[in-house]
């Protein structure tokens, strides 16, 4: 495995940045803005980021620009829809998704990231079917919103054994590369405001209690980054079971890791980490609903590697 990225996967990864830094949310006043978020609609449906699958994009490819859209708080559907499309693309007797409609996926009986999305696919056991979306449900994350799921009449396809084990890979990889992008948008948040925020005369950041949390921060993100590019990798080299254990083994360590630079961050902002106006919490509740979406307990990956 060679670790490093492409000149086309930096060129991808750098692209999905910028778009993240210029529409996506700078404070939480921001995600009620009706204007900058059409406009972040548009500028990912016109790019073209929900078909990367379709378009021959690789599990890396597609974990860079989820882990930087997190990192930015994109708030228009990606992670869904990007599932819905790899579906459709394995499976036997698929139809065009353009044609019947806007796609996201059913996990554990709830359509997720439904903004704008108006069907979902459901992934029982081998069978792929479609249901329509139903009425939006009450959830912690700011960022994505969920559904109810219509009844599931319409059998689109099949897939075999290896393509759902390995669609799975990507999936679970998919929902790790969130957590670590959120892990990654809180910290640089934490940073920023260390600089600014003076004690006693100084900036917080200069203080070892401060510097020392960030410094143990930064280390678990980059062993994330190290587990999740190797699961990434495996989603097309390696056989469909060994893909979904480095995927389910990448999403346990970066679930605990993310969580903690989230409280780490909310620490660091002191009494205003608490507050409604500071995004530390939205990073937060971004990564609690990601670490249950096809949810893995360590107890799983104990078993499996025994």
């Amino acid at each position: 495995m060679d670790v490093r990225l492409t000149s086309e996967q930096r060129q991808l990864r750098d692209a999905a940045a910028r778009l993240a830094d210029e529409l996506g949310p700078g404070s939480v006043a921001e995600l009620d803005d009706v204007h900058r978020r059409q406009r972040l609609e548009k500028a990912v449906d016109a790019a073209g980021w929900r078909a990367l699958r379709s378009d021959g994009a690789s599990g890396v490819e597609v974990a860079l620009v989820a882990e930087e859209f997190a990192r930015g708080l994109v708030d228009v559907a990606f992670l869904g829809p990007v599932l819905a499309d790899d579906l459709h693309r394995a499976a036997e007797g698929r139809r065009t998704i353009g044609a019947e409609g806007r796609w996201t996926i059913g996990v554990d009986g709830r359509a997720v990231d439904t903004d704008g999305r108006d069907r979902v696919l459901l992934l029982d056991d081998r069978r792929l079917r479609a249901a329509a979306v139903g009425a939006r449900l009450p959830g912690a994350d700011l960022t994505r919103a969920s559904a109810e799921i219509g009844t599931a009449t319409e059998l689109l396809g099949e897939l075999s054994p290896e393509q759902r084990t390995r669609w799975q890979a990507l999936a679970v990889t998919t929902t790790t590369a969130d957590l670590l992008g959120a892990a990654r948008g809180t910290h640089r948040l934490a940073v920023d405001y260390a600089k600014v925020r003076a004690q006693y005369g100084y900036p917080i950041g200069t203080y070892q209690a401060v510097a020392h949390l960030l410094a143990e921060s930064l280390a678990l993100i980059e062993g994330s980054i190290s587990v999740l590019r190797y699961a990434a990798w495996s989603v097309d080299e390696l056989p469909p079971a060994e893909a979904l254990r480095a995927a389910r083994i990448a999403k346990v360590y970066t679930a605990r890791a993310a969580r903690t630079v989230c409280e780490t961050s909310i620490q660091v902002h002191g009494g205003i980490g608490n507050t409604w106006e500071c995004l530390a919490h939205v990073y937060l509740r971004r990564v609690l609903t990601s670490t249950e979406l096809f949810a893995t307990r360590l107890e799983d990956i104990d078993r499996g590697l025994s």
